[in-house]
């Protein structure tokens, strides 16, 4: 069903249970099979709180084989990522957007209650429960919609608790908050940062910070989302701190090709970025946005928080 750096993923049929299922086949190797049992320590509590089982991948079973740790769990639907490409990345509907954003909010605040921190939340981590589709046309193109907007999260293998502030890096490249390329020590708030660029990238079809290195990814976000606070700067540890140059980011000069500082100049602010791709509601959208990627973590909105935002409860059927 798929491959990452841990293993891949096999769809098997359970003979005892009689359905499909989905089983993580992890490579034999230390590190990999560490993050297996995370995983399953993880996965273990999640099952215990979540009674209904609609926030997050179920876990069936699990064994060792030949020194690889086999993870069962039910079998889901595509990824929000593989869901995206397969529609040539044109967008989600608004309506959608706010459907899917509202169940991740649930699942995060679910998991923060837990005092867990996923720290890897992704378009590829998050799973539709069904893989029926329905076609509809869109200009010359037919376009697919989900026949249903329910999904869950996956992917426990980073999850880490909320006691203390860490330091080390975490999330995949494009959804990493900036206090952790700062060196600044992160904790919950990292999670509220990555919804936020994954929000955005659902409703434009498009990664926010298409980037893979450390300065060109603070200068987009300075680019979308205004100057980064010069305390954050100040406090960067001693990896980061060749990003700054007297008290603000060493952007253009750090650059490291033109291409680069292209890439930064063809950015739009947040605001015109919402709005060229959502009619109604973009408003309620960009505020939302705004309260979960705001530079300093304590200023974020918490995922109860964001949950009471009027993009999710003002009611929608007034359409002007």
């Amino acid at each position: 069903m798929g491959e990452g750096t841990f293993g891949q993923v096999l769809e098997c049929w359970d003979r005892e249970g009689k359905e499909m299922v989905a089983i993580k086949v992890v490579r034999a190797i230390r590190k990999y099979r560490e993050a297996a049992m995370i995983e399953i320590d993880v996965l273990q509590q999640l099952g215990k709180h979540d009674r209904s089982g609609n926030r997050c991948v179920q876990l069936r079973n699990w064994f060792d084989y030949r020194n690889h740790i086999c993870i069962v769990f039910e079998k889901l639907g595509p990824s929000l990522y593989d869901f995206l490409r397969k529609n040539g990345y044109r967008p989600f509907s608004i309506d959608l957007v706010r459907e899917l954003g509202r169940q991740l909010l649930e699942s995060v605040a679910f998991m923060h209650d837990l005092h867990l921190i996923h720290t890897d939340l992704k378009p590829e981590n998050i799973l539709f429960v069904s893989s029926q589709y329905i076609k509809v046309p869109d200009g010359f193109y037919s376009k697919r919609l989900p026949k249903s907007s329910a999904i869950k999260l996956i992917d426990f293998g980073s999850t880490t608790n909320d006691h203390h502030d860490h330091s080390y890096i975490v999330s995949t490249r494009h959804y990493r908050a900036p206090e952790v390329i700062l060196g600044l020590g992160w904790n919950r708030p990292c999670d509220i940062w990555s919804v936020g660029c994954i929000l955005v990238e659902l409703c434009s079809g498009e990664v926010l910070f298409q980037t893979h290195e450390n300065l060109e990814h603070l200068a987009m976000m300075e680019r979308v989302l205004g100057p980064l606070p010069q305390h954050m700067l100040k406090r960067a540890d001693r990896h980061a701190e060749k990003y700054v140059r007297r008290g603000r980011l060493n952007w253009p000069e750090g650059a490291t090709s033109r291409e680069s500082n292209r890439a930064v100049q063809k950015l739009p602010r947040l605001q015109n970025l919402v709005m060229q791709h959502v009619d109604h509601s973009a408003g309620d959208l960009i505020d939302l946005l705004q309260g979960l990627l705001r530079y300093e973590p304590s200023g974020r909105l918490a995922a109860h928080e964001a949950l009471r935002h009027p993009f999710f409860t003002r009611n929608f059927h007034r359409r002007s």
